[in-house]
């Protein structure tokens, strides 16, 4: 790899590592109140959500007509000042909102900026070490962000925004590109274009539609498992079932360190392979009535989907860069993705209370997996012929 990825490694992990400690604290912080309803986590995850929701037509023209560097900085200190907020009093609805549009600025510019650090025949490479080090992140930022706010969560936000503000000084070191001149226009019209545009072609339409039915699927599993366990496996406590998460993310990291030698970018049918598997896997996941299995079943749903998704962010990058800008096409990807996952966790919360049962939710969703797979799949074009062949 070039050596110009390590500070895009380092930078990401420290602020995946942040996003997911301040996730936790909130949590405790709503744990130990005793004015805050049970809705109130639900709630926090939906206003996440929606800043990216809301400001996708914005901010992949952002990361493309300036430094990505710049914009990964931006978006830091806009975290690390959500976490001040928080550390301030101030409502954490409010607080959190701010932190997820500072997530939904960084986005774009740190999966865009990847073509401009590797070439194609990197890529998918590349991105499977930003992929495998955000889920280990994400894993040690869960950890130990839930057990500093145990213990304070003063210490705990004052330690989230001390590494915003380090991984933003660490972008400092990124090469300083700007992609494409800003297009006059409405935002909002332009990014209509955009995904009409992306739409017209098989392997974008691909691309784009697999990564919103990953995320989809995988915030629609964690849901569920939380309904599933005590039920199922019998789990009496919250650390029960996030290690049960666990499998699911260690999964992960595995399929994404695999893949680049099963699936180049001329390859991208391929993928579609793996995204089968996770249907079929969810499906085993309702079937199972012990631990280990069950562990066994979501380690195999998270390898399946790291082999999915990896390929598909390349070939996201790879189509924006030749056409709307790499920058553009992640926040259409993150448009479409949590509009995705908004609608499958609400569907789900809908059906649950209607006394929907967990296991019957793991059958209907693997299945849907499966189907929509196929469909999605369709009238993508065939791998290229080499010369000689």
């Amino acid at each position: 790899m070039d050596k110009k990825i390590y500070p895009l490694l380092i930078a990401q992990f420290l602020s995946a590592f942040a996003d997911n400690a301040i996730l936790f604290t909130i949590i405790a912080l709503v744990m130990q109140s005793t004015e805050l309803a049970t809705w109130y986590v639900p709630a926090l995850q939906s206003v996440f959500l929606i800043a990216f929701v809301l400001l996708a037509p914005w901010v992949g023209a952002f990361a493309d007509t300036h430094p990505k560097p710049y914009v990964l900085i931006i978006a830091n200190l806009i975290k690390a000042l959500g976490a001040v907020l928080l550390l301030l009093n101030v409502e954490p609805l409010i607080a959190y909102c701010l932190v997820g549009m500072g997530a939904a600025i960084y986005s774009p510019a740190k999966y865009g900026i990847l073509p401009e650090l590797a070439n194609n025949e990197t890529l998918v490479k590349a991105n499977s070490w930003i992929e495998g080090s955000t889920i280990f992140a994400i894993l040690l930022g869960m950890i130990v962000g839930a057990k500093v706010a145990d213990y304070s969560i003063q210490w705990a936000l004052i330690g989230t925004i001390s590494l915003f503000i380090i991984s933003a000084a660490v972008s400092f070191l990124l090469p300083k590109k700007v992609s494409k001149k800003a297009e006059p226009g409405f935002k909002v019209i332009l990014f209509y274009q955009q995904a009409h545009l992306f739409f017209t072609t098989p392997r974008s339409r691909f691309a784009i539609l697999g990564a919103s039915l990953f995320w989809a699927a995988a915030a629609t599993v964690r849901v569920i498992i939380i309904a599933w366990a005590p039920l199922v496996l019998m789990t009496q406590n919250a650390s029960d079932i996030a290690e049960l998460t666990l499998f699911l993310a260690i999964g992960i990291i595995v399929g994404s360190a695999l893949v680049p030698r099963l699936i180049p970018l001329d390859f991208l049918g391929r993928a579609r392979i793996p995204a089968y598997l996770v249907g079929i896997f969810i499906v085993s996941l309702g079937f199972t009535e012990t631990v280990w299995p069950a562990r066994a079943a979501l380690f195999s749903v998270g390898m399946a989907g790291g082999m999915f998704i990896v390929p598909i962010n390349a070939a996201l990058q790879e189509l924006g860069q030749d056409s709307i800008g790499s920058g553009a096409a992640v926040a259409l990807q993150g448009f479409f993705q949590n509009v995705a996952m908004l609608v499958a966790v609400g569907s789900y919360t809908y059906a649950a209370s209607q006394q929907l049962d967990p296991v019957t939710a793991l059958f209907f969703l693997g299945g849907l997996v499966f189907i929509a797979t196929f469909l999605i799949s369709l009238h993508l074009p065939p791998p290229p012929v080499k010369a000689g062949k």
